[in-house]
C-alpha cells in the first residue's frame, strides 16, 4: 500500500486537488498502484480549526506517508507567524528538507507556445536557501529593519546546498539530452554566486559525458524568450529558479500548465507552480493541469521505490492524457481559450486516460 497525504490548501486549491485525486484514483484502478489517500487541512481552514495554518500533526504525518499532494496556499493573506500564519509550502520544504524543486517546462502537442517554438527543458532550483527569509536562518527571519527607513535581507548559500542541487541537475540531464546550464549572477554577487559556481563546476568534472555551460541570470531571461530550445537542464539558486521557471512555463503556454515536484533524499511533495487565485475560487474556472502533472511527477518519483514500473507507466499515461485533452481547443479550460471548467476538463483527462490504457 502506498499512502498519499492530500493537503487541499486555499483559494482554488480544494478544486484542483479534487480533480487531481480523481485522476490519481483512476490511475490507481487502471494500473493497480495500491494507493491510499489521507486528507488534512492546512491554510485558512486549519487556522480556524487549530490556530495555525500548518499544524504540527500534519507535518508529522507528512513524514510518515509515501508522498504528499499540496494545493496552493494564500500565505500573503495569513496573519503574522506569531499568530499562527506559517507558510505551509515554505515550512514543508524546510522541515522535510525538500532541497530540490524540479520544474519542467515543455510545449504540448497542439498547444502553441507564446513564441511559436517547441521546446522541452527542466529547471532544478535550490529550494531551502537563498534570499527566502523563511529559509535563510535557523532562528528568526532572514529580513530585519534596524530603523523604520532601512530594510535588510540575508542570503544564505552553502557548499552542501549548492553541491546537492547540482548533482540533481546532472542526474536529470543524464536521462535527457545530457546538457546542464548553470545560471548565476557572479559578476555582482561574487562571493555567494562564486561559491555556487565553484560547487557546480566540481560536480561537472564528475560527469564528463554531460555538456556544461554557464549563463548570467539576466542573459538567461532574455535567451528563454528568444530560443528556449537550446536548453536542457538549468541549475540555479532559489530565487533565480523561481523567476525563470515561471517565465519558461508561461512561454510554453501558460502558468496553468506549470507542474513541479519538491524533492529531498526521503520525501517528495507534488505542488503546482502557480498560486491560489482567490479571485476565481469556487467558480469552477481553475485549470487543474499543473497539479495533475505534478502528481504524475510524484508517481514517477515513487517508481524509484516500487518494483515493476507500474508507477512510471501510470505517470506517463497521465501526462499523455493531459496532452490529448490540451491538444483540442474545445477540451481546454477557459484560461487557455477553451470552454471548460475545472470539473469538465478533469472528466476529459479521465476519459483520455481510460482510452490510453485500453
Amino acid at each position: 500500500m502506498t499512502t498519499l497525504l492530500v493537503l487541499p490548501g486555499d483559494g482554488i486549491g480544494p478544486e484542483i486537488t479534487a480533480g487531481t485525486v480523481e485522476v490519481l484514483r483512476e490511475a490507481d484502478k487502471l494500473f493497480g498502484l495500491g494507493l491510499k489517500f489521507e486528507f488534512a487541512e492546512i491554510g485558512v481552514a486549519a487556522l480556524k480549526q487549530s490556530g495555525t495554518t500548518l499544524p504540527d500533526s500534519v507535518v508529522e504525518r507528512a513524514k510518515q506517508v509515501d508522498g504528499i499532494v499540496l494545493g496552493p496556499v494564500s500565505h500573503n493573506e495569513y496573519p503574522p507567524v506569531a499568530q499562527g500564519g506559517l507558510n505551509p509550502s515554505g515550512e514543508l520544504r524546510r522541515r522535510l528538507d525538500l532541497f530540490a524543486n524540479i520544474r519542467p517546462a515543455r510545449t504540448r502537442p497542439g498547444l502553441p507556445s507564446r513564441i511559436g517554438q517547441s521546446f522541452d527543458l527542466v529547471i532544478a532550483r535550490e529550494n531551502t536557501e537563498g534570499f527566502y527569509a523563511d529559509r535563510s536562518m535557523h532562528l528568526g527571519p532572514g529580513e530585519f529593519m534596524p530603523t523604520p527607513d532601512l530594510a535588510l535581507s540575508m542570503r544564505k548559500i552553502t557548499r552542501a546546498g549548492c553541491t546537492r542541487i547540482a548533482e540533481v541537475g546532472f542526474a536529470l540531464a543524464g536521462k535527457r539530452k545530457k546538457h546542464v546550464t548553470a545560471v548565476h549572477k557572479s559578476n555582482v554577487l561574487r562571493v555567494s554566486e562564486g561559491l555556487f559556481l565553484e560547487c557546480t563546476r566540481e560536480v561537472a568534472k564528475r560527469h564528463p559525458g554531460i555538456a556544461y555551460d554557464e549563463r548570467l541570470v539576466d542573459a538567461m531571461a532574455a535567451l528563454l524568450v528568444r530560443d528556449p530550445a537550446q536548453f536542457d537542464v538549468i541549475v540555479t539558486t532559489n530565487m533565480f529558479g523561481d523567476i525563470l521557471s515561471d517565465e519558461a512555463s508561461e512561454i510554453a503556454g501558460s502558468l496553468g500548465l506549470a507542474e513541479s515536484l519538491n524533492a529531498g533524499t526521503r520525501y517528495a511533495v507534488a505542488q503546482a507552480q502557480h498560486g491560489s487565485a482567490p479571485d476565481i475560487a469556487g467558480r469552477d474556472l481553475a485549470n487543474p493541469t499543473a497539479l495533475i502533472g505534478s502528481a504524475a511527477m510524484l508517481l514517477l518519483r515513487l517508481d524509484e521505490k516500487e518494483a515493476g514500473g507500474k508507477f512510471a507507466a501510470a505517470s506517463r499515461a497521465i501526462e499523455a492524457a493531459l496532452d490529448q485533452a490540451l491538444a483540442r481547443p474545445e477540451s481546454r479550460t477557459k484560461d487557455l481559450g477553451g470552454p471548460l471548467g475545472t470539473k469538465a476538463f478533469t472528466a476529459r483527462v479521465l476519459e483520455a486516460l481510460r482510452q490510453l490504457k485500453r
